[in-house]
């Protein structure tokens, strides 16, 4: 299908598009990779009158530290992140994840920003923000503001961005001594989303006991989450094979589990929990420096 005729607009500033985004108000949308937007505009299930297209926007696009933190532009593709020494070496689960994320012509126009924007409960890179405890920074007509990941993600597509406000950055917290990450996914055959996606970050204590874990699971439920019993029971615990499998067992927890016609919500839970010991398992080997 075609698309409905819409003005077609190229800010050069974040300060230009946020004057169009305040101009045009709810009949437009912002353009970044348009990988999520464009085939919703053809089938017609988006019709914005204004498109505001701020992939030429270069202050929006980089990867850098800074103050102790990690942090890339929304425009920041995800080749750019798979690609990254700064990352690999600081962050090594953002990388990780963006390896697992669509095809080459996806990788190398998608971007972090607009995956988040965005919010499929399929996308990947909602559960890594989960388990790094990203911070979002918006801008809009009353300046900056700093949004948590678990407060940004509210419902089926839809976050804590303002209708006015527009997502500039994303900031992380680089790898602590004695923590590990990983992201494992099962890909949909046909997409690439996630049927089920799960990104661990576990720190181990001196010990050797889990001092403290964090655990994003996408594709499961409407939004991302934590799954935050899984978390609990993983704490002060020795991480063996049956401590890993008991905890991982209640991944879903209280989650309304997605269905469709390629896995029910009865599986995709059951899914949750293979993934959560897998993703756990691998944490806790790198964090011992396996």
């Amino acid at each position: 299908m075609i698309s409905e005729s819409f003005e077609y607009h190229v800010p050069k500033t974040i300060e230009e598009a946020l004057g169009m985004i305040g101009e045009f108000g709810d009949e437009s949308k912002v353009l970044a990779g348009g990988h999520s937007l464009l085939p919703m505009m053809k089938l017609r299930l988006a019709s914005p009158k204004h498109l505001i297209d701020i992939g030429r926007i270069g202050a929006l696009r980089y990867i850098r530290e800074s103050e102790g933190q990690l942090e890339l532009g929304a425009l920041t593709t995800h080749f750019e992140i798979e690609s990254s020494s700064l990352l690999k070496s600081k962050c090594p689960l953002l990388p990780e994840t963006a390896r697992e994320i669509g095809d080459v012509q996806v990788c190398n126009r998608g971007t972090l920003g607009g995956s988040l924007v965005h919010a499929d409960p399929a996308a990947d890179w909602p559960a890594a923000m989960l388990a790094v405890e990203a911070e979002m920074v918006a801008r809009g007509p009353h300046g900056e503001r700093k949004i948590r990941a678990r407060d940004f993600f509210v419902d089926l597509m839809a976050t804590a961005l303002q209708s006015d406000e527009l997502l500039t950055a994303i900031r992380v917290s680089p790898l602590p001594a004695r923590t590990g990450d990983a992201y494992l996914k099962l890909h949909h055959p046909a997409s690439g989303f996630a049927v089920v996606g799960v990104a661990v970050r576990l720190t181990l204590a001196e010990s050797g006991s889990i001092g403290e874990a964090r655990v994003g699971v996408t594709g499961v439920g409407a939004k991302p989450y934590r799954a935050e019993e899984t978390e609990r029971l993983l704490a002060g615990k020795s991480p063996t094979a049956k401590r890993l499998e008991e905890a991982a067992a209640h991944a879903a927890d209280g989650v309304d589990a997605n269905s469709d016609l390629y896995a029910s919500g009865d599986y995709r839970k059951h899914l949750a929990a293979v993934y959560a010991r897998r993703a756990i398992q691998r944490a806790a080997e790198r964090a011992a420096g396996r």
